[in-house]
């Protein structure tokens, strides 16, 4: 059926309408090699724009495919420039176009479109520059669509002086040319000219206002974002979202929840992004049962079959709630995983003390052949730390430099110092320190210094303290730290000393925290806060 079906035009079309997913992908393509690959001109152009285009996913596909074809035309050409450019490597399409010029290729008014907004989201300045200049080489500035994505790469990640420039020199300007400027001063920072140029804007679409609110929303203007929410004369699921996303941002959660509320009250469906906001405030709050309710709505919202990506922010949030059995739930039924969903489990099992699990994971990730980076060996080694691991630490800090070549970072250090002091082995972690290929840091010595306390070792805590307080002066939990080291031998002197230097510094102890609460938020927010 497929195979009379290739050969007949009128049908084709019908056919690619059915091509849902890459297996009838194939299948289409199978016949095409059956039948001669090159022989028909309109079922490429079909097969290419279904595979870059109209299938999720495909775009890796679709450009194997067009490295097949003899000689692709301009549709083709722009089809897969265009498929790559809205592909997570848009850096493809700018390659793709490079090729094309080498072919001899004419590019036409959709080919430069395409190529711009590549150069947009990879904020390639200097190509854009360079594909404007072809723009105005073969005559195009004047095309309404060519012209606008100018005005839109140079709004956002060119000079706006040349956007401005654009947009007042034709005195046809539609609202996609209107919005763009607006964006782009808006990303700026530049409000008040992005609001002025909205105000003045003859016609607004949906786009116009999402523009605006999402200006006000990220700049943290959530009061002027609110009062265009309330006027826009129709919503749709970005409008909430920005909304959404603007009090997560600025950490007021109510408002975010009465936000969404508000959101299914007028039927407007939430989607992924709206799920993963929600779950970043609960993830801040640490609210685990509002977290568990939205977790509720994911699963009854149509989302059942639930991207990495949101299942990496369940696990996140329901080990940062303090509820490590649901984390570990989430993650067994996953049926999609990355070293991002590892690296969240193994993590959060090591930093709630379940070190076995941990370490298990850590096999099994390897088990199935996942690579593990930078951030997987910061959660071991804080499994390793929290076990008194020592041996196994170490070994573990060794596979990840020779066997898979990641050079350690200052987490990594830092992790193999708590790993030491915990063990009790001051003099090592001392050693471990001054061989450092790296500066050491105050979080550091910190550590250091936090471990000579349960160890009562004056001498290196002294000597850690010295190291600390050359780099930082004013925090209070320093000279605390020292000041216990003293206490616990009994060296009332050395109490004194500490009290004094504090006051003639002018460093005031912070009341009602424990130094000890302190050290592990500060280690475990330096482990694991930033991604670097």
């Amino acid at each position: 059926m497929i195979r009379k079906t290739i050969s007949n035009r009128p049908q084709l079309s019908t056919l690619w309408k059915n091509c849902a997913n890459i297996h009838a992908l194939k299948q289409v393509h199978a016949n095409l090699i059956v039948n001669g690959f090159n022989s028909n001109r309109y079922a490429l152009r079909e097969l290419i724009f279904t595979s870059a285009m109209v299938i999720p996913g495909t775009i890796t596909y679709a450009q194997t495919l067009f490295e097949q074809i003899t000689e692709p035309d301009t549709f083709m050409w722009n089809t897969i420039i265009r498929g790559s450019a809205q592909s997570s490597v848009p850096c493809k399409a700018v390659l793709l176009y490079t090729q094309m010029e080498k072919k001899c290729i004419g590019a036409d008014n959709f080919t430069f479109p395409f190529v711009l907004k590549a150069c947009t989201r990879l904020s390639w300045v200097n190509m854009g520059n360079g594909i404007h200049g072809k723009v105005l080489k073969f005559g195009f500035e004047s095309n309404t669509f060519v012209r606008n994505t100018l005005i839109y790469f140079h709004a956002n990640c060119g000079e706006l002086k040349v956007a401005r420039m654009l947009f007042e020199g034709y005195a046809e300007r539609d609202v996609v040319a209107w919005s763009a400027l607006t964006a782009g001063y808006a990303r700026r920072g530049e409000l008040v000219m992005a609001r002025q140029l909205f105000d003045e804007m003859p016609v607004k679409d949906l786009v116009s206002w999402n523009v605006m609110i999402t200006g006000y929303a990220k700049h943290g203007e959530m009061e002027s974002a609110r009062k265009l929410f309330n006027e826009v004369p129709e919503r749709d699921v970005v409008t909430w979202n920005v909304m959404i996303a603007g009090y997560v941002l600025c950490g007021s959660h109510e408002q975010a929840f009465e936000i969404y509320e508000g959101m299914r009250c007028a039927g407007e469906r939430p989607d992924e992004v709206t799920m993963l906001c929600l779950l970043s405030a609960c993830t801040d709050f640490g609210g685990l049962d509002v977290g568990q309710k939205i977790h509720q709505s994911i699963m009854e919202t149509g989302l059942k079959r639930m991207s990495t990506v949101l299942g990496n922010a369940l696990i996140d949030m329901y080990a940062k709630c303090g509820s490590i059995e649901r984390a570990l739930e989430v993650f067994r039924g996953m049926r999609e995983r990355d070293v991002s969903t590892w690296n969240s489990i193994i993590g959060a099992l090591a930093v709630h003390g379940h070190v076995d699990e941990s370490i298990q994971l850590f096999i099994e990730m390897q088990r199935e052949k996942f690579r593990p980076d930078e951030i997987t060996f910061v959660g071991v080694l804080v499994a390793c730390s929290h076990g008194g691991m020592v041996i196994e630490g170490c070994q573990y800090f060794d596979l990840m430099r020779i066997q898979y070549g990641i050079e350690p970072n200052i987490k990594h250090y830092g992790c193999m110092v708590d790993l030491l002091g915990r063990a009790g082995l001051l003099d090592e972690a001392f050693k471990f320190v001054e061989e450092m290929e790296i500066e050491p840091n105050p979080i550091i010595w910190r550590t250091l210094l936090g471990a000579c306390r349960i160890q009562g070792n004056v001498v290196l805590g002294k000597r850690a303290n010295e190291k600390l307080l050359a780099m930082r002066r004013n925090h209070s939990g320093d000279y605390v730290l020292l000041s216990n080291i003293y206490a616990s031998k009994g060296e009332w002197d050395g109490v004194e000393r500490v009290r004094n230097l504090m006051d003639d510094r002018g460093v005031i102890k912070e009341a009602g925290s424990s130094t000890i609460d302190t050290d592990n938020k500060e280690l475990m927010g330096f482990f694991f806060n930033s991604k670097s």
